[in-house]
């Protein structure tokens, strides 16, 4: 037995000086890369601002039905709360660290939102074309983001809309095609997390110089209609197989 005993310390010595010598997660690297990331976004001129988070497959602000779950602002005075002080940023990663973060559009800059699939196919056709893009992010598993600069406000009002009226962050269901976040609306930044394990993370990072929105519009337009045909060729294949099951 006392071999035995003897033999067992040794085996508990080694695995304890194993579990010393492994790698420990390290947080406050990834804390690092966060703020790095979110300062590279205001440095870019971009304000920001605390958003919600997942809570399991729910959001974290406990909403009963929440439509947009971590994807919205944690303050109804987002738009004037979003800034690209370095100092306050750094506050708000310190003090919520598991926030998500989005950034107010229409005053710096715009964002034109697309389905995935369409994105893809645009993204690919503008570098071939040689077109300046600038940041691109990939929201989710269905939609990807082109930062823009902003269309700010012309002199001729009739040129232009508020983002209501085009695509607000509550309805945004309702516009599967492109949608232009301008003035009143936002984006969630990368990095992002979202429920059910998805992210939202940068294709082409802040770094990248603003295009003017008008250099992308058309080729992202013609691939999003392109998209939506073959979504409604898809519906109509689908219909065909079903009609003769129904009958």
């Amino acid at each position: 037995m006392g071999a035995d005993s003897g033999r067992y310390r040794g085996t508990e010595g080694r695995i304890s000086q194993w579990l010393r010598r492994r790698p420990k997660p390290q947080p406050e690297a990834d804390d690092a890369a966060r703020l790095a990331m979110l300062l590279a976004v205001a440095e870019a001129g971009m304000p920001i601002s605390p958003a919600a988070h997942p809570y399991g497959y729910r959001c974290s602000c406990e909403r009963i039905g929440c439509p947009t779950p971590a994807r919205h602002p944690l303050s109804f005075a987002w738009q004037t709360q979003s800034t690209t002080d370095s100092a306050q940023i750094e506050r708000w990663a310190a003090d919520q660290p598991l926030a998500n973060f989005i950034t107010a559009t229409g005053t710096i800059h715009d964002v034109l939102d697309v389905p995935l699939p369409a994105g893809r196919a645009a993204l690919e056709r503008l570098t071939e074309a040689g077109v300046d893009v600038g940041p691109v992010a990939q929201s989710g598993s269905d939609r990807m983001l082109f930062f823009t600069a902003t269309r700010g406000t012309p002199d001729d009002e009739d040129e232009w809309w508020p983002c209501e009226l085009d695509c607000h962050p509550e309805t945004m269901d309702e516009h599967p095609g492109l949608r232009w976040h301008c003035r009143g609306s936002y984006v969630l930044l990368p990095p992002a997390r979202l429920p059910g394990e998805l992210d939202v993370h940068w294709i082409r990072g802040p770094e990248n110089p603003l295009p003017d929105p008008l250099t992308l519009l058309e080729t992202l337009t013609d691939a999003c209609a392109q998209y939506a045909d073959t979504a409604d060729a898809s519906d109509l294949d689908h219909d065909s197989v079903a009609w003769p099951l129904s009958r």
